[in-house]
């Protein structure tokens, strides 16, 4: 029996207070890790999230409990690049792990990086991509799922509902300004609670308080009256009972250099789709790099690229057959694709490849950038 192979892992956040990227790329993975053989522990946590974390004096700890692979969860800067090259000079493997962002800088000083999209690795140098594995964000609760897509096509009486799920606290519904008539909104995001009525009053205020100019304040006052917008807060749970309300589930991104003049959006994960998808929600979403390869036009899914597509692609989905023809397919192709079942073959694949603990087939390295 070979020896257990013994991996750390330097986290982006604290495991009382996982933020998803953290959950996902590790926590999720740790029974996987360790039913395939691996000795897999937490080395380092930060007490609060943070990209750059101070890692002095972490090399020695490492080094003293013999691990073979340390993984770097989404962390960078100095400290980190330190040691990654004082395990390197230590004979320890060290992977960056899992990137929405470009940093050709660690992925020099790792022994492989892993990202969670074919699109991101190719931005990534030319000399760089043969060191480079795809790893994609696992569906993380693929028990919770429609079953009912209901019978009625909407009306002003009885609206369909589609969800929004996002990080942020958006101060309006991007693309779309408005809903039509027969369609209610709900964006579940970084918001207060609705029974923190006083903690929703501040943070409406403070988003009042930062508006330039009288028609960007009026705009922010018919965005909080609208009777077909709704805010709820995200929650690890009610995440997935306001999806379970929904009828449809949308993603509108602005592809706008003015308002994200750093082009985050071209380099995000599937998560947010295929977190729908998986929930048998019909989606309709902007088309950006990691969406594309998903969605399957009009079978699993609609890519909307002009506002007239996205009222026309809305439209269709008050069809109930079609909401669930398409919920069904959407299903299939994220379980099938994304489940984390998949996701911690591929993982553990690239571990295994960067011990040397099993061969570099063919078959293990289109397994892991698949």
């Amino acid at each position: 029996m070979t020896d257990r192979i013994k991996v750390g892992f330097v986290l982006l956040s604290n495991t009382q207070n996982a933020i998803p990227s953290t959950r996902i790329v590790v926590l999720n993975m740790l029974p996987y890790l360790k039913a395939a053989g691996f000795d897999a522990q937490i080395v380092f946590e930060p007490a609060t999230s943070t990209k750059t974390p101070d890692v002095s004096g972490l090399a020695e700890k490492i080094k003293a409990q013999n691990f073979q692979i340390v993984v770097l969860q989404k962390v960078f800067g100095d400290s980190v690049l330190e040691l990654a090259r004082e395990l390197r000079q230590a004979g320890i493997k060290t992977v960056f792990a899992i990137c929405d962002f470009v940093n050709p800088a660690m992925c020099e000083a790792t022994d492989a990086t892993i990202v969670v999209t074919d699109h991101l690795r190719s931005l990534y140098p030319k000399e760089q991509q043969g060191r480079i594995w795809v790893v994609h964000d696992g569906v993380e609760k693929p028990q919770f799922h429609k079953t009912d897509w209901g019978t009625h096509s909407g009306s002003s009486a009885r609206p369909l509902n589609a969800v929004l799920v996002t990080s942020a606290g958006l101060d309006r519904l991007p693309l779309l300004g408005s809903p039509p008539d027969w369609l209610k909104v709900t964006i579940v995001g970084r918001y207060s609670p609705a029974g923190s009525r006083w903690r929703r009053w501040q943070e409406n205020k403070w988003q009042m308080d930062s508006k330039n100019g009288a028609s960007e304040r009026w705009r922010y006052l018919k965005f909080l009256a609208s009777r077909r917008i709704v805010c709820e807060a995200w929650g690890a749970d009610s995440v997935y009972d306001a999806m379970q309300r929904a009828d449809i589930g949308i993603i509108p991104i602005e592809v706008d250099p003015v308002r994200d003049p750093t082009g985050e959006w071209s380099v995000k994960s599937e998560n947010r789709l295929t977190l729908k998808m998986a929930m048998g929600l019909p989606v309709v979403a902007t088309p950006i790099p990691s969406y594309e390869p998903v969605i399957e036009q009009g079978v699993n899914g609609f890519l909307a690229r002009s506002n007239g597509e996205w009222l026309h692609y809305l439209a269709a989905l008050r069809d109930p057959a079609l909401r669930q023809s398409v919920g069904q397919q959407a299903r299939q192709t994220a379980l099938s694709r994304y489940s984390m079942d998949r996701q911690a073959d591929k993982l553990i694949a690239v571990l295994r490849d960067v011990a040397g603990a099993a061969p570099h087939t063919a078959t293990s390295t289109e397994q892991a950038r698949a």
